[in-house]
């Protein structure tokens, strides 16, 4: 026996493998042999009696998992943190460890019966710094981690687990003596493996494989530079000598079927207080989420985004509502291992229409822009929700909303009761921001309203909901289209087409030509090609060469976008030609006659180009979303790029309707973050075809109806 060291361990007398509450118990129900499992137990108990004290608590029936000592409680000093085991089948061992625990003169303190925290499986002592790792993920709560630094008066830093079958800190994770740390990265996300890094001098990790991590080589008992484990590959064995440590192997197998082996078996009761500050990092807020939680699927969402960001959650109420067209309202605890993990979970929520509530909302931090185009470290990232932000005691709504930017604010000191109330709030992008500005940073004082009202309260889109509409719904989907085009139009709303030179090509320039004589689009976006294209087929009666009434090559054809060009070139522009007489149709010349704008933007590829086409992107950009501001709704024509684009400066509120052969190209949309756009997966020139189909219909019900 070494330097006083007490363990506590349990005998295996009522040990098996009755459930299944982690991976290891798959497959091995009653597969365990008892009697393999008492010899076993007793050759760790004869190893461990060299070199410390041994205790044992006595085992008690029903409870085969008691053997799992280690999940007994957390001990510093005379201070015991109870565990509150996670699973029904663990929870019975609680009032028996307490018992052993207060018959020895610990001081014992219980958390809450709703917190899970599994002791020293999930919360190991630091060997030279003295601050406590605390795991969370599976089986314990990040939220039982500030009552371990006000009780054991300890810093706690806390590790998030990711891999189930690492579902305890010391199945991963094994602080040795003089500050070495022997883990398994991989069964950690990537802040936690930061915060070892930062907290653990390279020369003193010991990074083990997946199969020493498989053999449970980290669930080993350390006793001054004896290392008692399962089993050690030979190459483990070699750095662990190499660093001074002797490794005694003992085998456990009938443990690893339960999740178990040296560590899990035993609890260290002798654990000397070291000086270290009593800190946690972890953060807390109370967020608020309305609306119709259930159906959207915005509450999984919410919570899903709070786990997968490295945070845990609380449910502190859940209100579905009486009808089925109520709001549901839920209330939720997220907390966070620290401020900046916080922040980015926050972001997300916050784009998810998340309220904090008003005894947890703080005004927005701002700082300053100290060089042009350059926003502070951790600003907020806007979406394209209508967006408020909490500037003194003022909340402001943010001008100019539209994706992908920062918030810049700026104050009108003259004129107004306080500083605050003469703030202007305005969504900017980076390469706007002018140094001496400030910007809105982390995530506090942030509210966006997920559900953006309709610009045009009158409205009612029928096909509001974001999705794609398989070929066999394009009819039904045109038929909704086409109602709200007529409402738009008949109002004095404004629609916006963009669009790629798919449309020229499938024959859908002639119906495109419709909807802009009709009055059904004030705007035309996108590319050199179209134009190009539209142009060679008003000029020529090709596109790309191609004969468009016979569906075959014209000698030379490949030349005629180039000669399209140069024509448009002689006259310096578009509306130049048209005026002249040289263009004579298409869709371009319809924009001209019908005082349609129209901005295309450039590219690397482009011929010419056009003089009408904008080969500075930021000016491209900037013609954009002047031409997108006001509109109702947008047609995203065949254009993936452009789309995107279109949909990453247009704020909510706005519906869209993307329409491509391509499914992968109508689902982009969505993935980046446009929800509010309706995927139509059909040829472009069909769906141009039915969509003038309908409108006529329409406008002959409205004659009729007259």
């Amino acid at each position: 026996m070494t330097d006083g060291t007490k363990i506590l361990m349990c005998p295996p007398h009522h040990y098996d493998v009755d459930y299944v509450i982690n991976p290891w118990m798959e497959g091995n129900i009653h597969r365990s042999s008892r009697e393999r499992a008492e010899e076993q137990w007793n050759k760790l108990h004869h190893v461990l009696k060299n070199h410390a004290t041994v205790e044992l608590v006595a085992p008690q029936p029903g409870w085969p998992d008691m053997v799992f000592a280690a999940n007994a409680g957390l001990v510093l000093g005379q201070n015991v943190v109870l565990s509150r085991f996670l699973h029904p089948e663990r929870q019975g061992e609680e009032p028996f460890f307490q018992a052993w625990f207060e018959a020895h003169g610990f001081t014992v303190h219980t958390l809450p019966e709703s917190l899970p925290f599994e002791g020293a499986g999930d919360a190991l002592l630091d060997r030279a710094g003295g601050w406590l790792w605390a795991g969370y993920g599976f089986r314990s709560e990040l939220d039982s981690h500030p009552y371990l630094a006000e009780w054991l008066d300890v810093e706690v830093l806390s590790l998030r687990l990711v891999d189930s079958r690492f579902y305890h800190l010391d199945t991963c994770f094994c602080p040795l003596t003089d500050g070495y740390l022997m883990y398994y990265p991989p069964a950690f996300d990537a802040y936690s493996n930061r915060l070892i890094e930062l907290r653990v001098a390279e020369e003193k990790r010991i990074v083990i494989d997946e199969v020493d991590a498989i053999n449970f080589a980290c669930n080993a008992v350390n006793v001054g530079q004896v290392v008692v484990m399962n089993k050690a590959s030979d190459q483990l064995r070699q750095v662990l000598a190499d660093r001074g440590f002797v490794v005694e192997e003992t085998p456990l197998t009938e443990f690893l079927k339960a999740g178990g082996a040296a560590k899990c078996l035993t609890l260290k009761t002798t654990e000397p207080r070291q000086v270290s500050p009593k800190t946690s990092t972890i953060q807390s807020r109370v967020i608020h989420l309305e609306g119709h939680l259930l159906d959207s699927g915005i509450v999984n969402r919410a919570l899903d985004t709070i786990v997968t960001g490295g945070g845990s959650f609380q449910v502190l109420s859940f209100d579905l509502g009486k009808q089925r067209q109520d709001s549901s309202m839920a209330e939720v605890k997220v907390s966070a291992p620290d401020a900046s993990v916080m922040d980015d979970i926050m972001g997300q929520l916050i784009d998810l229409g998340a309220v904090s509530l008003p005894r947890e909302v703080t005004a927005a931090t701002l700082e300053t822009v100290i060089q042009d185009g350059v926003a502070p470290d951790d600003f907020y990232v806007t979406t394209i929700y209508p967006t408020e932000v909490l500037i003194g005691d003022h909340w402001f709504k943010v001008q100019g909303q539209r994706m992908d930017g920062a918030i810049a604010v700026t104050r009108n000191p003259a004129g107004s009761a306080g500083p605050e109330s003469g703030a202007v709030a305005r969504c900017k992008l980076l390469r706007d921001l002018k140094a001496g500005e400030e910007v809105v940073v982390g995530s506090q004082g942030i509210h966006t309203l997920r559900k953006a009202p309709s610009l045009k309260k009158t409205d009612d889109f029928s096909f509001m909901g974001a999705g794609v509409s398989s070929e066999r719904r394009v009819e039904l989907v045109v038929e909704q289209i086409a109602w709200d085009l007529r409402r738009i139009r008949d109002r004095g709303g404004k629609v916006i087409v963009t669009a790629g030179p798919v449309v020229i090509h499938t024959g859908g320039s002639e119906h495109l030509k419709t909807l802009i004589r009709d009055g059904y689009v004030h705007a035309l976006l996108g590319g050199n090609a179209i134009a190009v294209h539209d142009i060679e087929q008003s000029m020529m009666g090709t596109s790309l060469g191609m004969d468009m009434k016979r569906g075959v090559s014209v000698q030379g054809g490949h030349r005629h976008h180039l000669k399209a060009i140069n024509t448009i070139r002689r006259y310096g522009s578009i509306a130049n030609a048209v005026a002249a007489g040289a263009l004579t149709s298409g869709v371009m010349y319809e924009c001209v006659t019908n005082n349609v704008p129209f901005s295309l933007a450039g590219s690397i590829r482009d011929d010419g180009p056009l003089p009408d086409t904008k080969m500075n992107l930021i000016e491209a950009q900037a013609d954009y979303a002047r031409l997108i501001e006001g509109a109702d709704l947008i047609l995203m024509l065949s254009t993936m790029l452009h789309s995107i684009g279109v949909g990453n400066m247009t704020p909510a509120g706005v519906k869209m309707v993307c329409v491509d052969i391509n499914p992968a190209v109508v689902t982009k949309l969505s993935d980046r973050g446009s929800v509010e756009s309706t995927g139509v997966v059909t040829d472009v020139g069909l769906f141009l075809s039915l969509l003038v189909q309908q409108l006529a219909k329409l406008t002959g019900q409205y004659a009729s109806v007259g």
